[in-house]
């Protein structure tokens, strides 16, 4: 039986996906959540791509 997954999608942030699921890089690899909480980058300055680190929330000068 699959376990159901949620993401939720915040306002000017990350995708925050809770629950078990495969997410494969751009290289081609796979990193297990193992039903943990993650957070996916959308603004694309991550520095931890796929995942997001924070950036997003740092003020530009």
């Amino acid at each position: 039986m699959l376990e159901n997954v949620q993401i939720k999608v915040m306002k000017n942030g990350p995708l925050v996906i809770e629950g078990k699921a495969d997410i494969t890089d751009e290289n081609g690899d796979i990193n297990e959540t193992e039903g943990k909480m993650v957070a996916l980058c959308r603004c694309g300055q991550s520095a931890n791509k796929p995942f997001c680190d924070g950036t997003h929330t740092k003020e530009v000068l």
